[in-house]
């Protein structure tokens, strides 16, 4: 079976971090040569700057892509000679030689020069050199804007200096130009002490905040998060409210709520979406901007590069070299399950460059106090949405368990050690299931003798395996892009092969997403006895209950619910993605407590 996740119509304030990388930031803030482009973004939003700089963040939207386009006649260097010049050099030298020389007019695409004493480098889009003078061109997407100055300040700095490296590489220089693609106009901007002055003053700022290694704080309720590609990542609105609702007291049992919405700056949904893949002997490969899937030399499927979110196969299936390349060159990561559904494995491209969170992460990990606190966070959500689910459907609504589990999740909070908090996890999911079994359908084929698994010994169990298995390949992936390092959590302790992080941060969605749609599957018989294989007293699904399962498990991920906290909808998928990069905002010092979710 070959699959694509198809999805059906719905039904300010920052604290320092510990400076353990010291040397890797001072590296950069020092001895490194700041890109010219990272003053344009330092200037229009200095948080901009330091997640794509120092934290390595990156993200396309729109209008980077028609910036790329509006780039691609510029981008490609040409073969022109440029002189050199030699900044020792007098100014009757140069006279003389231009004298020599005579009058020359070059233009030069895609160059790429650096100043140490700027400390900045630049690749420049175009140069236009008449005799000793030359002057840089910097393109731009949009419309000239109506300001005296004739271009926003990001883009006056940024061409200045462009300028001042290439003063300081021997060239006369003392204006440029910006091309504004859309309007089709050239902007002339003269280099005087005024700009030159906040240029260089602009590079001191940056470079003194890569060395802090503190995040400047998001902007607050600002228009310039609308068109900001970063926005999901950065989560301005987002991280202000949480920060100023973890000043106040408030119960740690109930989320805090906002009623009246935040800005809804990123999407529900995802376009991209995984593509699955079952057949045993398949292979995948690539043809122009899709990937193909074939058998014995038949193609049975084709998708579009720009579709995929991630490519999950089931047990022995091929890849081409060229497949794998594309793939992991544009940050689609392709998962390995056994035939059964074991997550075991993921090929990607190389690592998030966000070595400042994995450094925290590190420490984290090693201090205990510190990862009870947020196993506490896991655990405690994890509770509340099993006490949620049984909530929504026990036709008792006093059950007796509802109490029991609302007990143990006030006790999980105030958990003193990891033991503690492991054998309340424990004694609140015994419960749980209890309850939740009988929830299912009242079929001979499908009883169930408690929870088990390694491996699962009824339909039911090898459907919640398969489901925890899924969640835990979805997060392993969530966090990887978010710049973790998976396999090192706070509640599971690292072992080989595990995925822990990913395991912890599954804790709270096991309820919400693998459990719901375990009892989605059973009542709406979407599975059947069919659906399943005994062997030696382990069950485990056919090729057709697996596709039923998957197909049940990515509607759920598509669905839509309004967030408790920030209260516009937004997809589980993407609250999976959320999730992970508050997480982040905790680990990085942003945010005091790690905010579980929490469903009402």
């Amino acid at each position: 079976m070959i699959s694509r996740a198809e999805p059906t119509p719905p039904e300010n304030g920052t604290s320092s971090s510990p400076n353990a990388n010291s040397s890797l930031t001072a590296n950069i803030g020092i001895d490194g040569l700041i890109p010219v482009r990272m003053l344009n973004e330092y200037s229009y939003c200095p948080r901009l700057a330091y997640l794509e700089f120092v934290q390595g963040e990156w993200a396309e939207n729109l209008e980077t892509l028609e910036g790329t386009f509006g780039h691609r006649n510029v981008d490609k260097p040409d073969r022109k000679q440029i002189p050199a010049r030699s900044k020792s050099k007098s100014k009757a030298a140069k006279s003389e030689e231009t004298e020599e020389e005579g009058p020359t007019s070059i233009h030069a695409r895609s160059l790429t020069l650096s100043s140490e004493q700027e400390g900045l480098i630049a690749k420049l889009d175009l140069l236009e050199i008449e005799g000793e003078t030359i002057t840089p061109v910097d393109y731009k997407r949009g419309k000239v804007p109506d300001l005296p100055e004739g271009a926003y300040e990001p883009e006056r700095v940024q061409i200045c200096a462009q300028g001042l490296i290439l003063r300081d590489n021997g060239y006369h220089c003392t204006e440029g130009v910006i091309y504004y693609i859309a309007s089709k106009r050239r902007v002339v901007i003269p280099f005087d002490d005024e700009l030159i002055a906040r240029t260089r003053e602009l590079v001191r700022l940056f470079r003194e905040t890569a060395i802090s290694e503190i995040c400047p704080p998001p902007l607050e309720d600002s228009p310039k998060c609308n068109r900001c590609s970063l926005v999901g990542i950065c989560l301005p609105d987002e991280t202000n409210l949480l920060i100023d609702q973890q000043k106040l007291p408030h119960d740690r049992s109930q989320p805090p709520v906002k009623t009246d919405g935040l800005r809804k700056l990123l999407p529900a949904r995802q376009n991209a979406l995984p593509l699955y893949v079952q057949h045993q002997g398949a292979f995948v490969g690539k043809s122009g901007d899709r990937i193909t899937i074939k058998l014995k030399g038949e193609e049975l499927s084709s998708v579009r590069l720009l579709d995929i979110s991630q490519v999950c196969v089931f047990g022995n299936v091929m890849f081409s070299a060229q497949a794998i390349q594309q793939l992991t060159n544009r940050g689609i990561s392709i998962c390995h399950l056994t035939y059964g559904g074991w997550f075991h494995s993921m090929t990607s491209g190389l690592l998030h460059k966000n070595v400042e969170l994995r450094i925290r992460q590190y420490q984290a990990a090693a201090e205990a106090s510190e990862s009870l606190q947020i196993s506490r966070q896991f655990i405690g959500g994890k509770i509340k949405n099993c006490r949620t689910l049984l909530r929504r459907h026990l036709s008792e609504k006093e059950h007796p368990v509802l109490r029991q589990l609302n007990e143990y999740h006030r006790r999980v909070l105030r958990a003193e050690s990891a033991e503690t908090l492991l054998g309340l996890e424990g004694m609140a999911a015994k419960e749980y299931f209890a309850a939740f079994f009988t929830l299912l359908p009242d079929q001979p084929e499908f009883d169930v003798d408690g929870r088990n698994r390694r491996p699962p010994r009824d339909p039911v169990n090898a459907v919640l395996s398969f489901l925890y298995s899924l969640l835990t390949k979805e997060l392993t992936v969530a966090l990887q892009s978010a710049g973790f390092d998976p396999m090192l959590g706070f509640l599971h302790r690292p072992r080989y092969g595990r995925p822990s992080l990913a395991l912890d941060l599954a804790e709270e969605f096991r309820p919400l997403i693998a459990d719901s749609v375990a009892l989605t599957v059973f009542n709406n018989q979407e599975v059947s006895p069919d659906s399943f294989l005994h062997k030696a007293g382990a069950v485990t699904m056919t090729d057709v209950g697996r596709k039923s399962v998957i197909a049940a498990y990515e509607r759920r991920l598509d669905t839509e619910i309004t967030h408790p906290i920030f209260g516009y909808k937004v997809s589980y998928r993407r609250i999976l993605e959320v999730q992970s990069r508050l997480l982040a905002r905790h680990l990085l010092g942003e945010l005091t407590e790690y905010p579980s979710f929490l469903t009402r």
